[in-house]
């Protein structure tokens, strides 16, 4: 009761609707049961009004009745596309009764009432109706989990002999004591069910596939890595600097892709008795991301799985909404991967987490270096969730000439080294500044290209001018 009362302080809030309910179930209600239904559960309030912005209780006329008939309409499976399971409560405040009903979020989306055009979700504070796009995302999330277990009509003989090899070699390398590594391959991809019956399956082709044989079944299948020198596309001085050619299949991307994003954050020196130390966490973190998006992307979709790497940030979108809220699924660990079949060839090999999301090794990894953590927008179409590349710090010098949009904390030191030393070389750089000699080639191309930085003479004898 207390937490009901103080929710009628607020203004606005996405799980929580009032209705009046004087003397009967107002009809506006269904739309509000849908809408919970497809985006995340919420409280469905009888006996109060809104006006404006303030809330008055004025009770409910015979609760009871109101509250049974409620119930069974939802319970029925007659007026919605499914039976609806919900929690009630009655509470009196002073002499007047509030009915409160908790309507869940529903595992049998999407759920309508009458028929498939009153189908709604939640936006902000209010219930809209769905679009064609957002419903027809909710029947794919119908059967989520279940897609990329279809079989097509390849053979194993069909998939790209390449990938299967380098598969086949992080196996053996990335986990040796596997009893998998004895098997042939047919058997060890029935094993995975990369293969099923012989047939490959939906998730092995993305994984294994070439080029040809995917765009059968996914005619316009890719990855979309673009790099932004801007932190949007109205301040970067062309729409993108780097786009990524299209590759064979996912694990193909994942390789190129990482190569890329490593290259896009700082990694100290470290050395690990005589050799580097490349195990950080804030490095794992963008390497689950990047799993992340591509084990869990709707790819029947239109939209297709997006990474965005801004000056101070990096985006990933994953077509498809996650199948629980956000906070659910981190609190309570959940597993329920789109597409099992592919999530399952990450894990033998060791480059995805073996229960949920990664959500805890992506957040608090990520924090560890740069002081935050990501963040999650969960839509009906889409969930991105954003790496921020600045550290507090940087965000408080920025000041108002925004100079730091231009240089980063780490291209920072490399000035202010060579400010003392106009000769100095990339390996001097790496250690004075505590990343490898290639993201200080990185970071030097990128000072070069923001004119912050040029070249005088040549690579060996010249030396570095700092422009401004």
């Amino acid at each position: 009761i207390n937490e009901l009362l103080k929710k009628l302080t607020y203004i606005e809030w996405e799980d929580f609707e009032v209705k009046e309910a004087k003397g009967e179930i107002p009809k506006s209600s269904w739309e509000t049961v849908s809408s919970f239904s497809n985006t995340a559960g919420g409280w469905l309030i009888f006996g109060v009004k809104k006006t404006g912005l303030d809330f008055e209780i004025i009770g409910v006329g015979n609760p009871e009745k109101i509250e049974q008939d409620f119930l069974n309409t939802l319970r029925s499976g007659q007026k919605f596309s499914t039976k609806i399971e919900v929690s009630s409560k009655k509470y009196n405040v002073g002499e007047k009764a509030i009915l409160a009903f908790f309507i869940p979020l529903s595992p049998n989306k999407p759920v309508y009432y009458d028929n498939p055009k009153n189908t709604f979700i939640r936006s902000g504070s209010g219930d809209q109706r769905a679009t064609t796009e957002e419903v027809n995302a909710l029947f794919r999330d119908s059967v989520f989990g279940l897609k990329d277990q279809e079989t097509t009509n390849f053979k194993l003989k069909d998939l790209d002999k390449e990938s299967i090899s380098r598969f086949r070699t992080l196996l053996k390398n990335m986990n040796s004591e596997s009893i998998l590594n004895a098997y042939t391959d047919a058997v060890l991809f029935e094993k995975i069910r990369v293969t099923i019956k012989n047939k490959v399956t939906i998730g092995g082709l993305l994984l294994f596939g070439d080029e040809d044989r995917i765009l059968e079944h996914f005619p316009d299948f890719m990855v979309d890595y673009l790099e932004i020198r801007g932190t949007s596309y109205s301040d970067a001085p062309e729409r993108y600097t780097y786009r990524m050619p299209q590759q064979k299949n996912l694990l193909n991307y994942y390789f190129a892709i990482l190569d890329k994003l490593l290259t896009k954050i700082d990694v100290p020196f470290k050395l690990n008795g005589t050799f580097r130390d490349e195990n950080f966490p804030h490095k794992s973190a963008l390497r689950e991301g990047l799993v992340n998006l591509l084990v869990h992307s709707d790819y029947y979709s239109p939209m297709k799985p997006r990474i965005r790497v801004f000056t101070d940030r990096i985006e990933f979108m994953n077509p498809g909404s996650l199948p629980a809220p956000f906070d659910v699924l981190r609190k309570q660990g959940l597993t329920l991967p789109r597409n099992p079949i592919i999530i399952k060839a990450f894990r033998v090999i060791k480059l995805a987490e073996n229960a949920g999301y990664g959500f805890d090794k992506m957040f608090d990894g990520w924090k560890t270096y740069y002081q935050n953590y990501p963040v999650v927008d969960n839509q009906i179409l889409y969930y991105v969730i954003t790496f921020p590349l600045e550290t507090i710090n940087e965000r408080q010098d920025k000041g108002p000439d925004k100079r730091p949009d231009k240089i980063n904390l780490t291209q920072k030191k490399i000035v202010d080294a060579i400010k003392n030393n106009p000769n100095i070389t990339a390996i001097e750089l790496s250690e004075i500044v505590g990343i490898s000699d290639r993201q200080v080639k990185t970071n030097l191309k990128v000072l070069v290209q923001n004119a912050i930085l040029e070249r005088v003479g040549s690579r060996k004898t010249g030396y570095w001018n700092i422009k401004e």
